[in-house]
């Protein structure tokens, strides 16, 4: 099936796909974590292992959201991380045929196996196991509600990349920011969902004037536009700062799962940022840029929860396990310090593994 989507695809979507590819793959390559071996006096050694992940199963969804996008986003790192398996779940169209755009990024990142299920039923699949589909350790990839609601009612069962709400962008521009850029870039993330947060913060009155005017003016006649009104009004907002210290300030405070800055010289406010999924820095970085083709992941925490998640990385798909090494001599050197913390835990059988060896 997967094979079968390759031979029938348009080329140009193919080749966009593995330039995509190649541009996802070179920067999380360099997130590929090291396993390490120390040796000691006394012969001790003591180390780590890092693996990759037995068997990860992607949800992506199939309907009229497909997102080919998010199949290179989940698959490319958990490939560079070593899974054994990629499990590809995805909903089928009307028709009982999965979506050919998904297969299609399936075979372009080396997905193992795909199945026609969707919904929380389809989550519940991965985390158990059923007579056809096989139990995976971690669960990643978007969807709806009951998708989010499933994967953190099984989080234990199995591992997840994070639970994900509606998106979100913020933008930072000062005078120099030009309108329409700012405009376009809200109305992309407005598209996604009525639940959807477009932010700007400027130190600007007329940078703020001007882009609400862009806003009307380009969301007639997109494709999405009534969720785009719809989520505008409701999660939408056009704040105005005294300064850009404040303005960045209040980024960090809201912590957005895409922040762009538009300020003159953007890069001196990289230090300043503390809390954000992924930074969009300047004039010609727009957040689909970002969600397409640079490079870093797409997958970022949301609702406020950049303050302490991370993007989805080849570190969410490896695990670590340590290991101790020590001789009779080495042990012996340690044996009295062990003892006596064991004594003041109360864990007298803990001290008798050590003292039985002496």
């Amino acid at each position: 099936m997967i094979n079968d989507a390759m031979t029938e695809a348009d080329r140009d979507f193919v080749d966009a796909l593995l330039n995509a590819v190649e541009n996802i793959t070179d920067f999380h390559s360099r997130q590929k974590t090291q396993g390490f071996a120390v040796p000691k006096e006394n012969g001790v050694v003591l180390g780590q292992k890092v693996r990759g992940l037995s068997r990860v199963g992607l949800y992506v969804p199939g309907g009229t959201a497909a997102y080919p996008s998010s199949v290179l986003m989940n698959a490319v790192p958990a490939k560079i991380a070593g899974v054994g398996e990629i499990i590809l779940v995805t909903p089928p169209q009307k028709d009982g045929t999965p979506n050919k755009d998904i297969l299609v990024a399936a075979a372009v990142c080396g997905v193992d196996r795909v199945f026609l299920a969707g919904g929380a039923q389809a989550v519940a699949a991965l985390a158990y196991g059923t007579e056809a589909m096989p139990k995976v350790d971690k669960i990643v990839g978007p969807g709806n509600i009951y998708v989010a609601t499933a994967k953190k009612l099984l989080f234990g069962t199995v591992d997840i990349d994070m639970i994900a709400g509606p998106s979100e962008i913020l933008i930072l521009a000062d005078h120099k920011a030009n309108p329409k850029y700012i405009a376009a870039d809200l109305l992309s993330q407005a598209e996604h969902d009525v639940l959807a947060s477009a932010i700007l913060v400027t130190t600007s009155e007329s940078i703020a004037d001007e882009t609400i005017e862009e806003l009307e003016l380009q969301a007639k006649g997109l494709s999405r536009e009534s969720i785009i009104l719809q989520s505008l009004r409701d999660y939408g907002a056009v704040i105005v700062c005294d300064t850009k210290k404040h303005a960045v300030e209040i980024a960090n405070r809201l912590s957005p799962e895409h922040l762009e800055v538009m300020f003159d010289n953007p890069i001196e406010y990289i230090g300043q940022i503390e809390n954000a999924g992924s930074v969009f820095l300047g004039p010609y970085a727009p957040e689909s840029l970002g969600d397409y083709y640079a490079g870093p992941n797409h997958v970022l925490p949301t609702g406020g929860t950049a303050r302490f998640f991370s993007p989805l990385s080849v570190n969410s798909f490896e695990k670590k396990m340590s290991y101790i090494y020590y001789t009779q001599e080495a042990l012996e050197t340690a044996k009295e310090d062990i003892l006596t913390i064991a004594g003041r835990e109360g864990l007298t059988a803990h001290a008798n593994a050590v003292r039985v060896r002496f």
